[in-house]
């Protein structure tokens, strides 16, 4: 019993989040939810995760302070983006290593108000595609302790420019680049994490950095880089379910280029992320979270969510 229940504390422990993702702000959650990143899992070998997400952007912000569709006028007045993601993914590793594939499903839903020659003509647009996938490897430096064992490492890998730019809605209108499944360019991304497991008080951490940083342009449109922060505790009630909390910041400077909307990208964010687990088998778990803002500062007028929800299940072979 005492030896299943370590190997559920390691394998329940939260690590890398999605490095496509941006904040719940857009498109995807920063939740961390893949167990495996860190090297937590206590036997290597093949894994799978299939993780959804329902994000509903519809409160708009400038700077810190929300406001109403329309209120601080632009050529497009958005009024609303509700985003509905799968996440698949497999792993891959060791015990001091490992490469993760994930490929994102998106279903994603955008209306916003075109002022145009005094008039004010609505738009939306109702899309299913294949999003930007990304690679991801880890590699365990070092681990150190015995009562409360630690592992620090590093992670690195590339998104790929997998998703399409230019999706269009029943009148032919292309979706604004932010809007688009895929970024169109390939980006570079950089980590470390810290572990730690305290077994005799059923008690488990994480803390953790990612860089996300663009290539190059794409038909001149280059995506502002993103630096992510987490922080994240897991606590075992019972020998199968546990509790789960995550602070994550989320930094991203604005986007640059023809197609780029400078003044209406990027920001600052800061989420609380409370979740829960439960071990089904002694190789399938399933888990839940909500994400909440505590904090968010964005440059000019963007759509924000008040809340974001993150489902899964993920099985060992």
């Amino acid at each position: 019993m005492k030896k299943q229940l370590l190997y559920w504390l390691a394998a329940l422990t939260p690590a890398m989040p999605i490095p496509a993702a941006a904040s719940c702000g857009s498109a995807f959650c920063s939740i961390n939810t893949n167990w495996d990143v860190q090297g937590a899992m206590a036997e290597p070998g093949l894994r799978a995760d299939l993780r959804y997400e329902y994000i509903r952007q519809d409160q708009p912000m400038s700077g810190s302070r929300k406001v109403a569709v329309g209120e601080i006028p632009r050529h497009h007045d958005e009024v609303s983006t509700t985003n509905r993601n799968w996440l698949p993914s497999i792993d891959y590793g060791g015990r001091d290593w490992g490469v993760n594939l994930l490929v994102p499903f998106m279903h994603r839903e955008h209306e916003h108000i075109h002022n145009h020659n005094g008039a004010q003509l609505e738009e939306s647009w109702n899309f299913r595609e294949v999003g930007d996938a990304r690679i991801l490897g880890r590699r365990r430096l070092a681990s150190f302790g015995e009562s409360a064992p630690s592992n620090l490492g590093v992670n690195f890998g590339v998104k790929l420019p997998t998703g399409d730019t230019e999706v269009r809605n029943r009148d032919g209108d292309r979706a604004e680049r932010t809007l688009q499944p895929g970024t169109g360019t390939a980006d570079l991304l950089l980590g470390a994490y810290y572990t730690q497991q305290i077994p005799a008080r059923g008690v488990s951490w994480f803390t953790q950095a990612l860089a996300q940083l663009p290539l190059k342009s794409n038909e001149d449109f280059r995506p502002g880089r993103k630096y992510t922060a987490d922080v994240g505790v897991r606590y075992a009630v019972a020998d199968r379910a546990s509790l789960m909390l995550q602070l994550n910041a989320v930094k991203r400077e604005r986007d640059h280029g023809e197609q780029a909307e400078p003044e209406d990208s990027g920001g600052r964010f800061l989420f609380l992320s409370p979740g829960a687990s439960y071990a089904m088998t002694d190789t399938i778990q399933i888990y839940g979270f909500v994400q909440l803002p505590i904090y968010q500062y964005v440059n000019g007028v963007q759509l924000t969510a008040k809340r974001a929800f993150a489902v899964g299940i993920t099985g060992r072979f």
